[in-house]
């Protein structure tokens, strides 16, 4: 099983529009699209699995630079999620602002 990450899509693509650009390669076993949590849209990248690896190699070669909705597509296997540091949105030791008050005494 290969996931190949689809990169510069075009907002109104849609997964049946995906499917339709891999399935000539091969079979395809699923496409998730990425949507903004709050505004539901699309971000513009998607990701596509296939489950036989020179199949999606061949997918790879092929459409990575192909248009798609009037956009140039970056295609390329995925690479697995980084680790991101525990303890809020990892701005670096401590968190967030910290008012300093000045005491005397």
């Amino acid at each position: 099983m290969k996931n190949i990450f689809v990169g510069n899509l075009n907002f109104g693509a849609s997964e049946q529009d995906l499917r339709a650009l891999f399935e000539p390669y091969g079979a395809v076993e699923r496409v998730s699209i990425i949507t903004d949590r709050d505004t539901g849209r699309s971000r513009g990248f998607a990701f596509v699995e296939m489950p036989n690896d020179q199949e999606a190699d061949r997918a790879i070669t092929s459409l990575n630079g192909a248009q798609l909705g009037g956009r140039t597509l970056n295609v390329n296997e995925a690479r697995p999620k980084s680790e991101r540091p525990s303890g809020g949105r990892g701005f670096g030791r401590g968190g967030g602002f910290r008012e300093r008050r000045n005491w005397e005494g």
